[in-house]
């Protein structure tokens, strides 16, 4: 899987999870669109890998991991990401939603509100995680 294919997965990911959504499946909609920040972030620690590079062990184990916060460490984009919230109310309190997002969340039953607080913390156009991870993938 490449840089590209990990873009177009965050895409599709959160177009599944806007569908899911409208039919009301909640639970698969809140997983998803978390997965799609999951999905965006390791295009960015993509981008930083090097062709024929021989990645460093620790680096690539901290890739494999399902934890927004850890992996926007991996992709080098931690002081950058708290600098524009500091600057952006809005995309802090759209992170804090997606930052309790793990791989965990497919074993919890979510409701019509946590489904429509994450799809909209991660898909906003202003002010969505998503977006912001973008302008760095």
């Amino acid at each position: 899987m490449n840089r590209s294919d990990l873009q177009a997965l965050s895409r599709v990911r959160l177009k599944e999870a806007r569908n899911l959504f409208r039919l009301r499946l909640y639970s698969g909609a809140y997983y998803l669109a978390g997965y799609s920040v999951e999905c965006a972030l390791k295009a960015c620690i993509a981008k930083e890998t090097q062709r024929f590079e021989f990645p460093e062990k620790a680096r690539v184990l901290r890739s494999h991991v399902h934890k927004p916060s850890e992996l926007l460490e991996v992709a080098n984009l931690s002081g950058q990401f708290q600098l524009a919230r500091q600057a952006n109310s809005r995309l802090q309190a759209s992170w804090n939603v997606v930052n309790n997002w793990s791989e965990q969340s497919r074993y919890k039953i979510w409701d019509q509100a946590d489904a429509d607080a994450m799809i909209k913390a991660v898909g906003q156009t202003r002010d969505g995680v998503l977006s912001w991870i973008k302008l760095h993938w």
